[in-house]
């Protein structure tokens, strides 16, 4: 399969979230090239953002379990690469 470039925008409200969100990017940390985490205070959530090279499938395999925790929001884009 061809691989793309990705990014994720992963908004965190819900801090019980936490531990099985980390899980899911650590099973997958082979795609991930760059995370960076940023705690917005103000707002009471976190963004984390992933720079991702995979397959569409894996980069599925990685944003669609994250979307089905309580309380987190994610944002994907793909570009050929």
């Amino acid at each position: 399969m061809e691989k793309r470039i990705g990014a994720a925008l992963i908004m965190l409200e819900n801090r019980e979230s936490i531990g099985q969100l980390n899980q899911i990017i650590s099973a997958h940390a082979d795609i991930i090239v760059g995370r960076q985490g940023i705690p917005l205070s103000g707002r009471n959530v976190n963004i984390i953002s992933l720079v991702l090279e995979g397959s569409s499938d894996q980069i599925g395999a990685l944003t669609g379990p994250i979307g089905q925790l309580s309380g987190v929001q994610v944002k994907t884009i793909m570009m050929r690469g």
